[in-house]
């Protein structure tokens, strides 16, 4: 047995995973890999000999150091544990688990803090952007309990808006990689966007589904998810990935007409499991490809144009609101969303090393 890592476990947004500081783990990426599939409990569906919760969601992990950075305070890296595959991917940021950081860099005394809101500034490794957190702070510790609800997430807690920056093309280079608003792919008209997430955005109806379905059902429809896989692997050589065969991204993006006065409805596949909500950057992504002319969201889409817009994206269990800003030339210069986060526990996590 390990004599133990410290460890913070999280709430941030809508997921939920284990915070570290860089240097309580291994420098070595793969020893590193080795260590959190471990922590976690994969390769197992029920990652019954881990921390995870079987699910993608509930199997995340940030790496948060001192930043050297004069643009950032905090230097912060995702990874993603898979569940069922020997997995450990830093392919995509996760603007959820980022909720996270600020509160956890405070926590740990990375950051120097005032009393009130304190600006965290956060240089997402996994991309090289910089998002900026604002936590409230009181007698020098963070402040968990608060008025604010996110959709997906039970009770209230401190509002942490996040501001994003620069976010466009982050993982593929460009925010539409093949220079084109629509492509079509195995016949469905897709639009390949990545304004801080990698998305395939298509309509839902173009797939035999309605958008309004259950994650359960979506994932129960073997066709479905045959589609989608078979449209994803090709989207990933198109926008600059690679093979994304083992790889998290892109997230893939059912779009419909929204029900419940939000903007648009999403359905998610992140990729091979419907999301319960959606992803921030994820939400980023396909709000932004909302407002671009002629793709397929933009034709079902409903909000009112001007400089800032603010698109309520509709997904399993709620809505995510995103707000976009364009500069005095009409481009997209940032996206703000509102997240709450919550410390579940402080301690040690520990590693059978025979198990390695």
């Amino acid at each position: 047995m390990s004599k133990g890592i410290e460890c913070m476990w999280m709430r941030g947004g809508t997921s939920k995973g284990a915070y570290f500081v860089a240097n309580a783990l291994p420098a070595d990426a793969q020893s590193r890999a080795n260590i959190l599939l471990r922590i976690m409990g994969s390769p197992d569906a029920r990652q019954i000999d881990g921390m995870g919760g079987a699910d993608p969601l509930t199997s995340k992990v940030a790496v948060v150091q001192k930043s050297e950075r004069s643009d950032a305070d905090v230097d912060y890296l995702f990874l993603q544990v898979f569940v069922d595959q020997a997995v450990v991917t830093e392919a995509q940021n996760c603007g959820n688990i980022l909720a996270g950081v600020g509160p956890f860099a405070i926590e740990r005394g990375l950051v120097d803090t005032t009393e009130g809101e304190v600006d965290v500034r956060i240089y997402m490794q996994n991309t090289g952007q910089i998002s900026v957190a604002k936590v409230q702070v009181k007698d020098g510790q963070v402040v968990y309990e608060g008025d604010a609800c996110i959709d997906g997430v039970p009770g209230f807690s401190a509002p942490i808006p996040i501001t994003f920056k620069d976010t466009a093309g982050s993982s593929c280079g460009a925010l539409l990689p093949t220079g084109n608003t629509v492509d079509i792919i195995n016949g469905v008209e897709v639009t390949l966007i990545d304004n801080g997430m990698p998305c395939v955005v298509m309509r839902a109806s173009d797939m035999g589904v309605s958008g309004s379905e259950s994650r359960e059902a979506l994932e129960a429809n073997v066709e479905l998810r045959e589609q989608l896989e078979a449209i994803r692997l090709q989207a990933g050589p198109l926008m600059n990935l690679g093979d994304v065969k083992e790889k998290s991204v892109p997230k893939m993006t059912m779009v419909s007409e929204a029900s419940n006065g939000g903007a648009i409805s999403t359905r998610t596949f992140i990729p091979h499991r419907c999301h319960a909500s959606i992803g921030v950057l994820g939400a980023v992504s396909v709000a932004t490809a909302a407002v671009l002319d002629g793709t397929p969201a933009k034709a079902m889409a409903t909000y009112k144009e001007g400089q800032k817009m603010t698109l309520d994206v509709e997904h399993p269990t709620g809505c995510m609101s995103v707000v976009l800003d364009r500069n005095d030339d009409g481009l997209l210069e940032s996206a703000a969303l509102l997240r709450t986060a919550r410390k579940l526990f402080d301690g040690k996590v520990f590693v059978h090393e025979n198990g390695l």
